[in-house]
């Protein structure tokens, strides 16, 4: 049942990003009376559709590679005999229909990330300066010497940053030196921090976390937790008088204790509350571990922002996740970041189904993030993307005149052939982080 719910949910994003993606495109040639001949949702043999005009509108096989645009003229080798041709309107006019796709991509994201924004704005109650409220003992961070409550003020050139800012530079500089300064005391402070990387997912990781009231997200029934009367919702205070400043603290503390008592202080509706909790060994994952029933999570504020804060809000979570998307790019150019951090067809859907169930702002957020990568990867210059049409189109302009015929149809036969190892290794690459070991 699950697997069918996330195939489903998968076909819808995937069927809404194709669409807006295609029609882009076809909005812009048609603006200049650019031929149209198939309008492909897939690709492959054609299965169903329906003729309208000059255009066959067609449901393809093969709907998990994308869509595509059919237009006169579009093919290496073609002449310029039908004066509605592509290949017959001046290059500027092709240029802004190869850039349509994407730019349509790039609008939904911020379209969708603005409208949920003006209805569920999650925001983590957090003091100015971003506070450390969780080291690994072993983590890159501790070793350069940071230390529990240090208050990060810059990390390489951003000042005053956010945690999602710390967190891209983290998941970005693995392998490499990352400058970072903190307020400890009164006291500025330089340390530097290697990010180690993390090989299961490709990105780089410090072992610290940021400083967030922890709340308990569910109490599972039959569990000490539930017996002792913690509810969704208890901001959790301390444990065993060691004050939890991060998700992962209380997870230690339940492993060191070895099933001893545990008294845990916490919050509800402005009242202390302390009780005693005593763990219990449990199977998860495969593992046995001490565990009182209950997950906990960071504070969450949702609030709900107006139109103009909303869309400032939407371009600039769009343009830290773009700018986050090149520097891993950039990082597995460099050979310091791992592919293994892509995602494809297969992870998108088990992500698909599951923002799905957790209810709409979670898959309108998974719609936007997908929607962005499309239009980021549609414009990387790779031969067949639109990308690598547009490079090519810059540099007929600048050459002014067309490139050799020989040419196009072997950039044209090796982009198609990175394409192909591209998606078969990324879907390689999902289903090896969910068979075990």
């Amino acid at each position: 049942m699950v697997f069918l719910q996330n195939v489903w949910w998968f076909l819808v994003l995937i069927g809404v990003m194709i669409l807006l993606h295609e029609l882009g495109h076809f909005v812009v040639a048609r603006l200049f009376d650019v031929k149209v001949e198939t309008f492909s949702f897939g690709f492959g043999p054609r299965l169903f559709g329906f003729k309208h005009g000059e255009t066959d509108f067609r449901f393809s096989a093969l709907p998990i590679l994308g869509g595509y645009v059919k237009m006169a003229g579009d093919q290496p080798g073609e002449e310029a005999t039908d004066p509605r041709s592509l290949i017959a309107k001046p290059r500027w006019q092709r240029l802004l229909i190869t850039l349509a796709g994407p730019a349509v991509n790039v609008i939904l994201a911020v379209i969708l990330l603005t409208g949920l924004f003006m209805e569920h704005y999650p925001k983590v109650p957090t003091p100015p300066d971003p506070a450390v409220g969780y080291l690994a003992p072993d983590g890159a961070a501790a070793k350069a010497g940071i230390h529990e409550g240090d208050r990060v003020v810059q990390v390489d050139n951003v000042t005053d940053p956010n945690w999602e800012d710390i967190a891209m530079k983290e998941m970005a500089s693995a392998g490499r030196p990352m400058q970072v300064w903190v307020l400890r005391d009164g006291q500025r402070l330089h340390f530097t921090i290697i990010p180690t990387l993390d090989q299961k997912d490709g990105i780089g990781v410090a072992g610290w976390g940021q400083q967030t009231e922890v709340q308990v997200g569910s109490v599972a029934p039959g569990t000490e937790a539930q017996r002792v009367g913690l509810q969704r919702g208890d901001v959790l205070l301390s444990a065993n008088g060691e004050p939890l400043r991060s998700v992962s603290r209380l997870y230690e503390i339940e492993k060191a204790t070895e099933g001893k008592p545990i008294q845990l202080e916490y919050s509800r509706k402005g009242q202390i509350h302390r009780v005693m909790v005593t763990p219990v060994k449990s199977e998860v994952d495969g593992q046995q571990r001490w565990m009182i029933g209950l997950t906990v999570e960071s504070r969450i504020e949702i609030t709900k922002l107006p139109f103009l804060a909303a869309v400032k809000e939407s371009w600039r979570w769009n343009m830290q996740s773009a700018k986050m998307i090149f520097q891993f790019l950039e990082g597995m150019l460099e050979r310091r970041m791992s592919p293994k951090s892509l995602v494809g067809p297969v992870g998108i859907a088990a992500m698909s189904g599951e923002a799905a169930r957790e209810g709409a702002a979670s898959y309108f957020s998974l719609m936007a993030a997908v929607s962005l990568n499309l239009a980021i990867f549609n414009l990387l210059p790779i031969p067949i993307l639109d990308g690598g049409v547009i490079m090519m189109l810059l540099v007929e302009m600048l050459m002014r005149r067309e490139l050799d015929l020989k040419v196009k149809e072997a950039v044209v036969k090796v982009g198609f052939v990175f394409l192909m190892m591209v998606v078969v290794f990324v879907i390689y690459n999902d289903i090896s982080k969910i068979l075990p070991g």
